[in-house]
Protein backbone atom coordinates (compact mmCIF):
# COMPACT_ATOMS: atom_id res chain seq x y z
CA UNK A 1 0.00 0.00 0.00
CA UNK A 2 2.87 2.13 0.57
CA UNK A 3 6.42 1.68 -0.83
CA UNK A 4 9.42 3.76 -0.33
CA UNK A 5 12.28 2.84 -2.21
CA UNK A 6 16.43 3.80 -2.48
CA UNK A 7 14.73 7.32 -0.45
CA UNK A 8 18.05 9.94 -0.66
CA UNK A 9 17.29 13.05 1.13
CA UNK A 10 19.41 16.43 1.23
CA UNK A 11 19.73 19.67 3.37
CA UNK A 12 22.04 22.11 1.52
CA UNK A 13 23.98 19.38 0.02
CA UNK A 14 24.34 17.38 3.71
CA UNK A 15 22.88 13.81 3.22
CA UNK A 16 20.49 13.30 5.97
CA UNK A 17 18.76 9.72 4.60
CA UNK A 18 21.22 7.55 2.12
CA UNK A 19 19.30 5.11 0.67
CA UNK A 20 15.65 4.45 2.95
CA UNK A 21 13.82 1.00 1.69
CA UNK A 22 10.44 0.86 3.61
CA UNK A 23 6.98 -0.75 2.67
CA UNK A 24 3.62 -0.32 4.60
CA UNK A 25 0.74 -3.02 3.63
CA UNK A 26 -3.14 -2.03 4.38
CA UNK A 27 -3.97 -2.42 8.06
CA UNK A 28 -0.43 -2.11 9.43
CA UNK A 29 1.19 -0.27 12.21
CA UNK A 30 4.91 0.77 11.83
CA UNK A 31 7.13 2.32 13.92
CA UNK A 32 10.04 4.42 13.50
CA UNK A 33 12.17 4.79 16.44
CA UNK A 34 16.16 5.62 16.35
CA UNK A 35 18.31 8.34 19.03
CA UNK A 36 17.84 12.42 19.15
CA UNK A 37 19.16 13.59 15.73
CA UNK A 38 18.52 10.17 13.87
CA UNK A 39 16.70 11.78 11.15
CA UNK A 40 13.31 10.88 11.79
CA UNK A 41 11.46 14.17 11.45
CA UNK A 42 13.33 14.73 8.23
CA UNK A 43 12.22 11.22 6.96
CA UNK A 44 8.53 12.46 7.60
CA UNK A 45 8.95 16.20 5.95
CA UNK A 46 10.73 14.45 3.29
CA UNK A 47 7.59 12.13 3.05
CA UNK A 48 5.78 14.97 2.56
CA UNK A 49 7.54 17.07 0.19
CA UNK A 50 8.74 19.87 2.52
CA UNK A 51 10.41 22.11 0.17
CA UNK A 52 13.69 22.99 2.03
CA UNK A 53 14.48 19.56 1.28
CA UNK A 54 16.14 17.39 -2.67
CA UNK A 55 15.10 13.86 -2.71
CA UNK A 56 15.53 11.01 -4.99
CA UNK A 57 14.31 7.76 -4.86
CA UNK A 58 10.65 6.60 -4.78
CA UNK A 59 7.45 6.78 -2.50
CA UNK A 60 4.61 5.30 -3.82
CA UNK A 61 1.11 5.61 -2.29
CA UNK A 62 -1.33 2.90 -3.54
CA UNK A 63 1.32 2.44 -6.44
CA UNK A 64 1.11 6.17 -7.61
CA UNK A 65 4.83 7.90 -7.83
CA UNK A 66 4.71 10.77 -5.48
CA UNK A 67 8.52 11.48 -5.34
CA UNK A 68 8.25 14.44 -7.74
CA UNK A 69 4.73 15.97 -5.99
CA UNK A 70 4.32 18.89 -4.10
CA UNK A 71 2.76 18.70 -1.01
CA UNK A 72 -0.43 19.13 -1.92
CA UNK A 73 -0.48 16.59 -4.14
CA UNK A 74 0.28 14.09 -1.92
CA UNK A 75 -2.17 15.55 0.54
CA UNK A 76 -4.97 14.87 -2.06
CA UNK A 77 -3.41 11.42 -2.42
CA UNK A 78 -4.07 10.34 1.13
CA UNK A 79 -0.67 11.31 2.80
CA UNK A 80 -1.29 12.85 6.49
CA UNK A 81 1.47 14.11 8.50
CA UNK A 82 0.76 15.10 12.29
CA UNK A 83 3.22 17.53 13.14
CA UNK A 84 5.95 17.04 16.22
CA UNK A 85 5.44 20.81 16.51
CA UNK A 86 2.38 21.83 15.11
CA UNK A 87 2.33 25.84 14.17
CA UNK A 88 -0.38 28.67 15.19
CA UNK A 89 -2.51 29.86 12.57
CA UNK A 90 -4.29 33.42 13.64
CA UNK A 91 -7.66 34.16 11.91
CA UNK A 92 -8.48 30.39 11.05
CA UNK A 93 -10.67 28.83 12.74
CA UNK A 94 -10.65 25.17 13.03
CA UNK A 95 -14.12 24.71 11.72
CA UNK A 96 -12.55 26.14 8.11
CA UNK A 97 -9.52 24.90 8.30
CA UNK A 98 -11.02 21.34 8.18
CA UNK A 99 -14.08 21.90 5.89
CA UNK A 100 -11.58 23.86 3.48
CA UNK A 101 -9.34 20.52 3.11
CA UNK A 102 -12.04 18.46 2.42
CA UNK A 103 -13.29 20.97 -0.34
CA UNK A 104 -9.83 20.95 -1.55
CA UNK A 105 -10.04 17.05 -1.67
CA UNK A 106 -12.92 15.89 -2.49
CA UNK A 107 -14.79 19.17 -4.23
CA UNK A 108 -17.32 21.91 -3.14
CA UNK A 109 -19.47 21.47 -0.11
CA UNK A 110 -23.08 22.28 -0.50
CA UNK A 111 -25.09 23.23 2.71
CA UNK A 112 -26.03 19.77 3.96
CA UNK A 113 -22.83 18.72 3.65
CA UNK A 114 -21.38 21.75 5.37
CA UNK A 115 -23.72 21.35 8.45
CA UNK A 116 -22.84 17.62 8.50
CA UNK A 117 -19.13 17.93 8.55
CA UNK A 118 -19.45 20.66 11.22
CA UNK A 119 -22.03 18.53 13.01
CA UNK A 120 -19.24 15.59 12.59
CA UNK A 121 -16.07 17.94 13.72
CA UNK A 122 -18.07 18.63 16.85
CA UNK A 123 -18.74 14.97 17.52
CA UNK A 124 -15.12 14.04 17.21
CA UNK A 125 -13.96 16.57 19.19
CA UNK A 126 -15.81 15.27 22.07
CA UNK A 127 -14.71 11.69 21.73
CA UNK A 128 -11.14 13.89 22.28
CA UNK A 129 -12.65 15.65 25.65
CA UNK A 130 -12.55 18.60 23.92
CA UNK A 131 -15.07 21.33 24.39
CA UNK A 132 -17.08 22.22 21.37
CA UNK A 133 -15.72 25.21 21.56
CA UNK A 134 -13.05 23.79 20.25
CA UNK A 135 -13.51 23.86 16.49
CA UNK A 136 -14.42 27.97 16.89
CA UNK A 137 -10.89 28.47 17.88
CA UNK A 138 -8.54 29.85 15.65
CA UNK A 139 -5.73 27.28 14.97
CA UNK A 140 -3.59 26.34 17.72
CA UNK A 141 -3.55 29.48 19.41
CA UNK A 142 -3.36 29.45 23.27
CA UNK A 143 -3.66 25.66 22.79
CA UNK A 144 -1.66 23.26 25.37
CA UNK A 145 0.49 20.87 23.68
CA UNK A 146 -1.90 17.91 24.71
CA UNK A 147 -4.43 20.21 22.50
CA UNK A 148 -2.17 20.72 19.37
CA UNK A 149 -1.71 17.29 19.43
CA UNK A 150 -5.70 16.32 19.31
CA UNK A 151 -6.38 18.96 16.96
CA UNK A 152 -3.82 16.87 14.64
CA UNK A 153 -5.97 13.61 15.11
CA UNK A 154 -9.25 15.25 14.95
CA UNK A 155 -7.87 16.59 11.24
CA UNK A 156 -7.55 12.58 10.91
CA UNK A 157 -10.62 12.04 12.14
CA UNK A 158 -12.41 14.19 9.16
CA UNK A 159 -10.22 13.52 6.27
CA UNK A 160 -9.11 9.52 6.84
CA UNK A 161 -6.35 9.60 4.83
CA UNK A 162 -4.70 6.23 3.87
CA UNK A 163 -1.29 7.14 5.17
CA UNK A 164 -1.53 8.32 8.53
CA UNK A 165 2.18 9.51 9.52
CA UNK A 166 2.55 10.59 13.74
CA UNK A 167 5.83 12.22 14.24
CA UNK A 168 6.06 12.31 18.23
CA UNK A 169 2.04 12.53 18.39
CA UNK A 170 2.59 11.42 22.39
CA UNK A 171 5.37 14.82 23.17
CA UNK A 172 3.47 17.12 25.21
CA UNK A 173 0.95 14.80 26.32
CA UNK A 174 -0.02 13.43 29.69
CA UNK A 175 -0.64 9.36 30.18
CA UNK A 176 -4.22 9.54 30.07
CA UNK A 177 -4.11 11.88 26.55
CA UNK A 178 -1.85 9.26 24.95
CA UNK A 179 -4.22 6.56 25.74
CA UNK A 180 -7.46 8.37 24.45
CA UNK A 181 -5.67 9.58 21.10
CA UNK A 182 -4.38 6.13 20.28
CA UNK A 183 -7.92 4.50 20.90
CA UNK A 184 -9.01 6.53 18.33
CA UNK A 185 -6.36 5.84 16.27
CA UNK A 186 -6.84 2.23 16.37
CA UNK A 187 -10.12 2.35 16.04
CA UNK A 188 -9.76 3.94 12.57
CA UNK A 189 -7.31 0.92 11.25
CA UNK A 190 -9.65 -0.58 9.81
CA UNK A 191 -7.45 -2.48 7.27
CA UNK A 192 -7.76 0.18 4.12
CA UNK A 193 -4.86 2.64 5.80
CA UNK A 194 -1.48 2.53 7.33
CA UNK A 195 0.28 4.08 10.31
CA UNK A 196 3.88 5.00 10.45
CA UNK A 197 4.41 6.08 14.10
CA UNK A 198 7.67 7.99 14.45
CA UNK A 199 9.23 8.08 18.53
CA UNK A 200 12.06 7.93 20.09
CA UNK A 201 10.45 6.61 23.50
CA UNK A 202 8.34 3.06 23.46
CA UNK A 203 5.31 4.62 25.70
CA UNK A 204 3.17 4.97 22.74
CA UNK A 205 3.51 1.99 21.29
CA UNK A 206 2.42 -0.19 24.93
CA UNK A 207 -0.68 1.51 23.49
CA UNK A 208 -1.15 1.23 19.90
CA UNK A 209 0.28 -2.11 18.70
CA UNK A 210 2.83 -1.74 16.03
CA UNK A 211 3.13 -4.52 13.44
CA UNK A 212 6.54 -3.87 12.79
CA UNK A 213 9.76 -1.62 14.77
CA UNK A 214 12.65 0.14 12.40
CA UNK A 215 15.25 1.84 14.27
CA UNK A 216 16.80 4.30 12.06
CA UNK A 217 20.28 5.49 12.23
CA UNK A 218 22.73 6.88 10.08
CA UNK A 219 20.47 7.37 7.30
CA UNK A 220 19.22 4.26 6.64
CA UNK A 221 16.69 1.66 8.76
CA UNK A 222 19.40 -0.57 10.47
CA UNK A 223 17.11 -3.05 12.47
CA UNK A 224 13.54 -4.00 12.31
CA UNK A 225 11.85 -6.51 14.10
CA UNK A 226 8.52 -6.24 16.41
CA UNK A 227 7.35 -4.95 18.89
CA UNK A 228 9.56 -7.21 21.55
CA UNK A 229 12.61 -4.69 19.40
CA UNK A 230 11.01 -1.99 21.46
CA UNK A 231 10.85 -3.35 24.41
CA UNK A 232 14.33 -4.56 23.96
CA UNK A 233 15.22 -0.43 22.90
CA UNK A 234 13.60 0.45 26.24
CA UNK A 235 15.93 -2.21 28.75
CA UNK A 236 19.05 -1.84 26.71
CA UNK A 237 19.08 1.95 24.59
CA UNK A 238 20.10 2.29 21.26
CA UNK A 239 24.02 1.93 21.70
CA UNK A 240 23.53 -2.21 20.92
CA UNK A 241 22.16 -1.39 17.96
CA UNK A 242 24.49 1.10 16.83
CA UNK A 243 27.27 -0.26 17.64
CA UNK A 244 27.01 -3.00 15.07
Amino acid sequence: MFEVSNLKVSIEDKEILSGLNLSIKAGEIHAIMGPNGAGKSSFANALMGHPSMSTSGSIKLSSTELIDNSVDERARAGLFLAFQSPEEIEGVKVSNFVRKALTERNGPLDMDQMVKSHTSLVENAKKLGMDKSFVSRQINVGFSGGEKKRLEVLQIMALKPKLIILDEIDSGMDVDGIKLITKILSDLNDGTRGFLIITHQPKILKHIKPDKVHILANGKIVHSGDESLAIKIEDEGYSSFLAD
